[in-house]
């Protein structure tokens, strides 16, 4: 199986950056952006203003915002946001296309990892799951980086792998799509945690302790989903974590410093351009562990923040008063 041609459906930072990856060589590849500025601007001085401003793009991208153009790609890269994940997938003109799903996150209405999502729309598409520790601005520039792709069939991991592994973005693959998933989905909501321990000027220390036991509840959600603990202790998992809940880079982790600082949450939300994922992951996430008996009080924690049961100062008291066990519980 062979897979050339492909098309990035986002035209985010990270959409941008994945086009840059697959043209490299001067690889044709198609961008569709909802945005209208951003096609002219990609098209015209191959560079996205809006969303990685200062980077110049391979002129072998194109964008557009008419879907019928990506009919003859190969492959899809699909990067918009999880929760409009369904809608774009209905638009998809191909029934056969291979999908590989590149947003972090779960659908709030459903519950569904967004794998799931694309089997219940696209059902004869084969589909895979690219994920690990990738901040879009030093893909884009080149600098080293490593992912997991997963996806169940093999041959069709192997082309995109194929496709898409350069020196400097090394892919490793593996059959484990729930595992691969649950790490990207989770980590976005410890990153808010983080965040707010940082904005709150708490330390290293406690930020570790937060990662750590973030972990551990990453692991526990992930086992329960279906996922491998070697997955969860990948790239895809405790790898994306340590990166996002450590750099301002990070929607979520920059969110979480915000909110710590005392910042109102609502204004926070709804003044953001690009999507802190981890704000609409917390309530399903949350609501999945509680249905399944899963121990996730960080999870919790930081939902209770966001819809405004607790104040900061209140849940740090809540967090660091948590009785000690076992670190293995």
């Amino acid at each position: 199986m062979t897979i050339e041609k492909l098309a990035v459906i986002g035209g985010g930072a990270w959409g941008t950056a994945l086009a840059q990856v697959a043209a490299q060589g001067g690889r044709e590849t198609m961008l569709w952006a909802l945005e209208d500025d951003v096609v002219t601007a990609v098209n015209r001085i191959h560079e996205n203003p809006i969303y990685l401003k200062g980077i110049k793009l391979d002129p072998a991208i194109r964008a557009t915002s008419n879907f019928s153009d990506l009919a003859s790609a190969d492959a899809w890269l699909v990067v918009t946001p999880a929760q409009h994940m369904r809608a774009v997938l209905k638009r998809s003109p191909c029934p056969n296309m291979p999908l590989v799903l590149c947003s972090k996150g779960i659908e709030e209405g459903s519950g569904k990892l967004l794998h799931e999502v694309a089997h219940e729309v696209c059902p004869t598409s084969p589909v895979a799951v690219l994920s690990g520790p990738t901040f879009a601005h030093e893909v884009a520039t080149g600098l080293p980086t490593a992912v997991t792709l997963a996806c169940e069939d093999k041959e069709v991991g192997d082309a995109i792998r194929r496709r898409i592994n350069l020196p400097a973005f090394r892919t490793y693959l593996t059959d484990d799509v729930a595992g691969a998933e649950v790490g990207g989905a989770v980590k976005n909501v410890l990153a808010i945690a983080c965040g707010v321990a940082e904005g709150r000027g708490l330390g290293q220390n406690a930020r570790a302790a937060l990662i750590a036991r973030g972990f551990a509840e990453m692991i526990r959600f992930g086992v329960a989903m279906g996922g491998r603990r070697e997955t969860l202790a990948g790239l895809s998992g405790l790898g994306d974590l340590v990166l996002t809940c450590s750099s301002t880079s990070s929607r979520n982790f920059s969110l979480g410093v915000a909110i710590g600082q005392g910042q109102n949450i609502a204004d926070l939300m709804r003044d953001r351009r690009t999507v802190a994922e981890g704000a609409h992951t917390a309530p399903v996430l949350n609501r999945i562990a509680i249905e399944r008996g899963i121990d996730m009080p960080l999870v919790g924690a930081v939902l209770d923040l966001l819809e405004g049961r607790v104040k900061i100062g209140e849940l740090l008291e809540t967090l660091l008063s948590r009785p000690p066990g076992d670190e293995e519980d």
